[in-house]
C-alpha cells in the first residue's frame, strides 16, 4: 500500500482555483485536493474516508479531522490535523465558524497524507480569524492519543514556564497527587489547571 500512496503523492496535482481578492492570492481548498485525489484513488484501488471530532482542549474547542485512505485489505494509513474554533467570530454563527475550523483541519490533513505543501500559500495565515490551524500529526497504524496529550502537556508547562523535569513533575504532582501522567484524561486536567493558573 505504501507504493500505491508515494504513486499517488508523486502525480496529484491539486490546483489554487480559488481567489481572495481582498488578500489578492490565489489559494487552493479541501473541495480542490479531493478533486484532484479521487480519479487517482480509483485508480489505486484505494478508498477515502473524511472524518470530524470537536475535542476540547483546556478552555478551546479544535475540530479533529483524520483523512483516512484504505486498500481492499483494510490496511490503512490517515493523518489527522487540528483547528481551533474562534470564540467569537463577527457575522458568523456557531454552526459556521465549526464548519470553517472542519474545512481547515480537513484540508491540511489531506495535505499531510497527500504530502502537499501548502507553508507559501497565503491561506495558512489565519486572516479570518475563524480557525487556528494545528499542523497535521500523522500515523501510519495508529493514532497515540495519550501520546498526543502529553505532548499537548509539554508545550503547556513550557510555556508556563516549567521548562525543566524537576518543574513538570512538581507541577504534575501538584494536580493529580503523583508525577506521572497515565491517561488523556489527566494530561488535559493537567492543561486545564496551568490555564486556570492553578499550577
Amino acid at each position: 500500500m505504501n507504493d500505491k500512496l508515494v504513486k499517488i503523492q508523486s502525480e496529484l496535482k491539486a490546483p489554487k482555483s480559488n481567489r481572495n481578492s481582498f488578500g489578492n492570492y490565489n489559494y487552493r481548498s479541501c473541495e480542490d485536493i479531493l478533486e484532484a485525489v479521487k480519479p487517482l484513488l480509483a485508480k489505486e484501488g484505494l478508498s477515502l474516508v473524511l472524518s470530524d471530532e470537536v475535542v476540547n482542549i483546556g478552555n478551546h474547542n479544535y475540530v479533529k479531522a483524520t483523512a483516512t485512505i484504505m486498500d481492499a485489505e483494510e490496511k490503512r494509513y490517515w493523518v489527522s490535523a487540528y483547528a481551533r474554533e474562534a470564540e467569537v467570530t463577527k457575522g458568523m454563527s456557531d454552526s459556521q465558524i465549526t464548519g470553517a475550523s472542519s474545512s481547515y483541519a480537513r484540508k491540511y490533513a489531506l495535505n499531510g497524507l497527500f504530502a502537499i505543501d501548502d507553508t507559501k500559500d497565503a491561506d495558512t495565515m489565519d486572516n479570518t480569524h475563524a480557525t487556528r490551524v494545528v499542523q497535521p500529526t500523522v500515523s501510519k497504524t495508529y493514532i497515540d492519543p495519550l501520546g498526543e496529550a502529553k505532548l499537548q502537556l509539554n508545550e503547556a508547562l513550557v510555556e508556563a514556564g516549567h521548562d525543566n523535569a524537576v518543574k513538570k513533575k512538581v507541577v504534575i504532582d501538584r494536580v493529580l497527587g503523583k508525577s506521572t501522567v497515565d491517561t488523556v484524561a489527566e494530561a488535559y486536567e493537567v492543561i486545564q489547571a496551568i490555564q486556570d493558573g492553578i499550577a
